[in-house]
């Protein structure tokens, strides 16, 4: 398959790219690493006018320690920038934990954690670790920038908060509190390949105190199993995999929804003994 013919523009500054994608007379797509993008064009299930390539906006780029414990990552930072970070190893280490399930090397080296919150893909795996890590995402427009909590921001299948015009820009990580402990797991038929169940955890201290529970590739966004949380505040682990039932199970090519809510089950006790 090829794409549908489009036009390109790669501006120089955030501003010129802010401008090209409010103009209501263009349907503009913003371009990062194009991991996810290109295909989606090929298959013509993506066919923007213009195609705004963000690679040359240094801006975008890079991973900093804020002066509260947290981190904040530019949207283009690739996913090969964040494996060798150690400021991600220490401040956000269930990122580092999931970043070598995600494809292979070649991909990593050109996909970006900006590009993956964007597009909210429910079998990618940054949505749900954003919402373990209780993020806030930081979007700009030509007019107004905000920040969106991660909890709010993935509203659907390749759904998000972001309204017209506005662009991804950073994702802030907070300080992780003392005792903070995570786990992450996922079952793929192959290693690299989307996860056909995938979970991430989060709790404080050997109770696991406020525990934060997020699945991915089982229904049609990233999101978090608040009755399995609950349960799991009470230290009752079979309760939290019997609360899954309150999940929206969606089947896809490799699995139908009984079979994920079946493989959530076994992903949620993997993590939880990995803790």
């Amino acid at each position: 398959m090829k794409a549908a013919d489009f036009a390109y523009e790669k501006p120089d500054s955030l501003d010129a790219a802010l401008a090209l994608l409010a103009d209501p007379d263009r349907d503009a797509s913003p371009i990062a690493g194009g991991q996810s993008l290109v295909p989606m064009m090929n298959f013509r299930m993506a066919m923007p006018e213009l195609l705004v390539d963000l690679n040359g906006l240094d801006e975008l780029r890079g991973i900093s320690a804020d002066a509260g414990g947290g981190l904040r990552i530019g949207a283009m930072t690739r996913y090969s920038a964040l494996e060798a970070s150690d400021l991600v190893t220490e401040r956000a280490p269930i990122i580092a934990m999931a970043l070598p399930h995600i494809a292979h090397a070649a991909i990593r080296n050109r996909g970006t954690i900006g590009g993956s919150v964007s597009l909210a893909d429910p079998a990618a795996e940054m949505p749900a670790l954003m919402l373990v890590l209780d993020a806030e995402i930081e979007v700009q427009s030509a007019k107004a920038q905000r920040r969106i909590k991660a909890d709010e921001f993935f509203t659907g299948l390749y759904e998000t908060a972001l309204d017209e015009g506005e662009l991804v820009t950073a994702i802030h990580v907070p300080a992780a509190p003392s005792g903070r402990r995570f786990a992450f797991y996922e079952l793929a038929r192959r290693h690299g390949d989307y996860a056909m169940a995938g979970v991430a955890i989060a709790g404080t201290g050997d109770a696991l105190e406020d525990p934060r529970i997020a699945f991915f590739s089982v229904s049609d966004r990233a999101l978090r199993a608040r009755g399995a949380e609950a349960a799991l505040a009470a230290g009752d682990v079979e309760g939290a995999i019997a609360a899954l039932d309150e999940i929206d199970f969606a089947g896809d090519l490799n699995a139908d929804a009984k079979t994920k809510r079946h493989l959530a089950g076994v992903v949620l006790k993997r993590a939880l003994g990995r803790l």
